[in-house]
């Protein structure tokens, strides 16, 4: 290394201890073009610490090692100043030169890795909006449980729901498991305590509708523009997410049977190969009809849902909410998108259909209609349940059935 580095007193053990106790490092000196190696005083021995520029205007810092405050410098446990100039700038470009990912790094390669298996790459997308820039030029070896935990914490406190959340903190974990697996450099994974699952984060929806909400947020749609109308329709009528309706085709319309159906692709959640399923959703003869005309003598392997010009719809863009906004806007009626989904499974619910019916329908489990539909699957069980009650104070003659005597 060359010895042009002018380290101050914090090369030297005994300047070092003669200093006094404080977070701040002493001495932060040049080891490298925007990387400096300080020294942080604490009751025992010190610590080495790095502070490197992110590219942005920012700094950030990380511990480097063990000072030789106490013990002779071994290279690996105890470091003299010289070991931890070394080790900072490894550290930061990485032993042979080449950058250790950043999480930007990280989650460009996750969303690449996302399209490639077929997955949804807005979870890359998703962590990216939120993240400040102290994090995303840091490398991901040196992220903290400490700050990971407040910036996951901090989102709350910024209006984040706690199932958006949930969403967010799937596809942070995702994106820096997947740098870990590519980097052998990356040994431990702090974001396994930072970024662990909040408790409690299903709670019942309350944004179920009453049909006559439903049907007037299908008519303003309609009146809005013909082809967003059949595409809230096609929600509204089978409960599938806007993410699925993009992905139908003209040939999954079954329109011609006396019980039309559509073969509704399944989304695009799990770990691996993202494969694509259909299963049948049944929709109303009326819906069948319109799809029919609007599909024409087009292909089937064209959309099924477009947009007047002809193209499909895309739920990765702003334009379906926006859309929807302007619709519940203009009904008078406080809700989204995804009310609609809320609406048909516990419209499916409520009216008798078994619990894992309905979760085939809607392309989940019965596991999640029992967090997310809990108060509705009780108030189903509860009519069900009644229909075989005996009402002992008001015994029906109809209801004595004649017990078979003895043999």
């Amino acid at each position: 290394m060359p010895r042009r580095i002018q380290p101050a007193k914090i090369a030297n053990r005994g300047d070092r201890l003669a200093l006094k106790r404080r977070r701040a490092p002493y001495g932060l000196t040049n080891v490298a073009p925007r990387i400096r190696l300080g020294y942080r005083r604490t009751k025992s021995a010190g610590t080495w610490v790095l502070e490197a520029a992110d590219g942005r205007g920012g700094e950030w810092q990380a511990r480097v090692g063990v000072a030789d405050d106490y013990e002779n410098a071994d290279g690996e446990h105890v470091l003299d100043f010289w070991q931890a100039a070394d080790k900072a700038r490894a550290m930061v470009r990485g032993a042979s030169g080449n950058a250790p990912a950043t999480w930007a790094d990280a989650l460009d390669t996750y969303e690449t890795d996302l399209r490639t298996r077929g997955g949804d790459a807005y979870n890359a997308g998703r962590v990216r909006c939120h993240l400040p820039a102290t994090l995303a030029n840091k490398p991901v070896a040196l992220l903290t449980a400490a700050e990971l935990r407040r910036w996951r914490d901090g989102l709350l406190d910024r209006g984040v729901t706690s199932a958006n959340l949930v969403r967010m903190l799937k596809g942070a974990k995702a994106s820096l498991n997947l740098a870990a697996d590519l980097d052998p450099r990356i040994r431990d994974r702090p974001w396994k305590v930072g970024l662990s699952r909040l408790a409690d984060t299903y709670t019942p929806v309350n944004k179920v509708l009453p049909d006559s909400d439903v049907l007037r947020l299908v008519a303003e749609a309609y009146a809005l523009d013909p082809d967003f109308g059949l595409f809230v329709d096609v929600l509204a009528s089978t409960g599938t997410r806007t993410s699925q309706a993009c992905a139908l085709l003209v040939a999954d319309l079954q329109a011609d049977r006396t019980d039309p159906r559509l073969m509704m692709p399944s989304s695009r959640k799990g770990k691996g190969r993202k494969e694509i399923t259909r299963k049948p959703v049944p929709i109303p003869l009326s819906l069948a009809r319109k799809l029919k005309q609007a599909v024409g003598n087009r292909r089937g392997d064209a959309p099924l849902l477009t947009r007047a010009d002809g193209t499909g719809w895309d739920s990765n863009k702003a334009e379906l909410g926006t859309l929807f906004g302007e619709v519940a806007r203009r009904a008078g009626i406080e809700a989204t998108a995804y009310s609609l989904r809320h609406s048909s499974i516990v419209r499916a619910l409520l009216v008798g259909t078994p619990t894992r019916v309905v979760a085939s329908m809607h392309d989940t489990s019965t596991v999640m209609l029992e967090r997310v539909y809990s108060h509705f699957i009780l108030d189903h069980a509860d009519t069900v349940a009644r229909r075989g009650l005996l009402d002992t104070a008001q015994p029906a003659a109809e209801n004595v059935v004649s017990l078979p005597g003895r043999r």
